[in-house]
């Protein structure tokens, strides 16, 4: 049986409001960031999710504590879920770091790494998932960039168009894990995601 995931990205947080990339930085929840990782409870509450998986960083660990504060369903932090590191642009403008996306699909940012480094950490984490959740409904709350290795990874998006266009917040995304999806032996592979 698939695993059914659904996605929201961490709430807003202090530097989404000046135009900062957090990268691999903590960052922080703002008040309206508080006020929406208590919506996203509410609205998750009741839909028979087995777990939920967060990004160690410590803006989503506040929205899933948050969302779920008597730690039900059960939460586990995984650092697989990281939002891209920009390296030296950890911290820096967001526009900056928008105009230099493009070029760091399969090249890392500098003493960071790659959009393509970020895939391939997404893929690792799915695999595991589809192993131990299988039948079972799931929430991830991540970062965009994991966001978009969800739409390669699943939904058969092209990564380029992706870091090429801007980002459009909705209350959720649903994705199917197929059974078997990691290529255990005798079962498919993962798709190889579109490269432009």
């Amino acid at each position: 049986m698939a695993v059914e995931i659904v996605y929201e990205t961490h709430a807003t947080t202090t530097d989404n409001e000046a135009g900062v990339s957090t990268g691999w930085l903590p960052g922080r929840l703002s008040a309206q960031g508080r006020r929406e990782a208590r919506e996203l409870g509410e609205r998750r509450r009741g839909q028979d999710l087995a777990v939920v998986f967060t990004s160690d960083l410590r803006r989503s660990v506040e929205t899933v504590r948050l969302a779920f504060p008597d730690g039900r369903p059960p939460i586990r932090q995984d650092a697989r879920l990281r939002e891209c590191d920009y390296g030296e642009l950890n911290g820096g403008p967001s526009s900056l770091v928008a105009a230099r996306r493009a070029g760091h699909l399969e090249v890392p940012f500098p003493g960071g790494q790659s959009y393509r480094q970020v895939l391939d950490a997404t893929g690792s984490f799915l695999r595991e998932v589809a192993r131990e959740w299988e039948g079972r409904r799931v929430l991830v709350i991540a970062h965009t960039a994991n966001l978009w290795a969800l739409e390669c990874l699943l939904a058969g998006a092209c990564l380029p168009d992706l870091l090429a266009a801007p980002f459009v917040w909705q209350a959720g995304w649903s994705y199917t894990l197929p059974t078997g999806w990691g290529g255990r032996a005798g079962e498919p592979a993962p798709p190889e995601p579109r490269p432009g």
